[in-house]
């Protein structure tokens, strides 16, 4: 007798205070076996040593998590002034030390500010980004010499939050706002290489690093592994953001008509007057049913918005709005 379908794990999004030594893989793993599904995915990667904002989706929350990756992020870091390391963060094995105490309070305000606001950067070599078709970090660790182009983010906010010094090195406690794909460790290296004695850079790198938000996910909204397993072995379902509070938390929203929900959920486009007040903004939209559940993310093209992703196809259920 053929076995029945595993019911469809609940779908939202379960925002994890990633541990430091955890690689995002590593979470994925252990989420998947706390929620019952392999049906889980991430948006973003955290390197093994950075802690905080995590977003995992279960189930068809997977599909949201495309529309994650690209938003905005906020960490919170610690920068070491005086050393060069091999990986840009507290990793990798140090390459180059210089004495740092004579740089000023000023000179390092001057030195952050220009790395404020539309910059052109490299990333570090370790980073996952692929050279003709493989990551970087593996040629580095191949031997190979990786170049790596420069390309434009944005650092929207850049603040030094506190300043110690201890022989010849300075940690600078930052907080950070970037665009997505802006490097926090590369940041880090440019910040030592800009601030200068006798000529030559003092070398940067990262000892901490945590990321506080995603887009309007935070911290607040995040619990441990520990939490969460202590949480389903009392009984309970891993707590998850549900897909409308989600892709609200990302993207515009429209407010739907059942009509319009309903052409929607069969894959048919809606006219572009749906948007209202949002028409002036580019898109793509979550498009939410009057209670609240994420029908479809939408995409405007001409004078109709279409699904890019249909998430509650007409004469299915809501999706369950499990709190957190």
């Amino acid at each position: 007798m053929a076995k029945a379908p595993r019911p469809e794990p609940a779908p939202g999004l379960v925002i994890v205070d990633k541990p430091a030594g955890w690689t995002s893989h590593d979470v994925v793993g252990r989420m998947r076996r706390l929620a019952g599904t392999r049906k889980v995915g991430h948006a973003g990667t955290l390197d093994p040593m950075a802690t905080g904002v995590l977003v995992i989706g279960i189930g068809r929350a997977t599909r949201l998590l495309t529309y994650i990756v690209g938003h905005d992020k906020a960490y919170e870091a610690t920068i070491r002034l005086g050393q060069s390391t091999v990986t840009d963060d507290a990793e990798g094995d140090v390459t180059a030390s210089r004495d740092a105490s004579s740089v000023t309070d000023a000179a390092i305000a001057d030195a952050v500010a220009g790395l404020t606001g539309d910059i052109s950067q490299v990333p570090s070599t370790v980073s996952a980004i692929k050279i003709d078709g493989q990551r970087a970090y593996k040629r580095a660790r191949d031997g190979e010499t990786v170049e790596i182009p420069a390309r434009p983010v944005t650092v929207s906010a850049f603040d030094v939050l506190a300043t110690r010094r201890s022989g010849d090195t300075i940690d600078l406690d930052v907080r950070v706002e970037v665009s997505s794909g802006t490097y926090v460790r590369a940041l880090a290296r440019d910040l030592g290489a800009a601030l200068t004695v006798d000529g030559h850079g003092v070398g940067g790198h990262l000892t901490s690093l945590r990321r506080t938000r995603v887009g309007g996910l935070t911290l607040a909204d995040a619990r441990t592994l520990d939490e969460l397993a202590a949480l389903v072995e009392s009984g309970a379902e891993v707590p998850r953001v549900p897909l409308g509070a989600a892709a609200s938390a990302v993207l515009p929203t429209i407010a739907l008509t059942e009509p319009h929900a309903r052409a929607l959920g069969y894959g048919q486009a809606i006219p572009a007057s749906a948007l209202g007040e949002q028409s002036a903004h580019d898109g793509p939209y979550a498009g939410l049913a009057p209670d609240g559940d994420l029908v479809a993310v939408l995409e405007r093209r001409a004078d109709t918005l279409r699904p890019a992703v249909v998430f509650r196809p007409s004469g299915s259920e809501p999706s369950p709005a499990a709190a957190q």
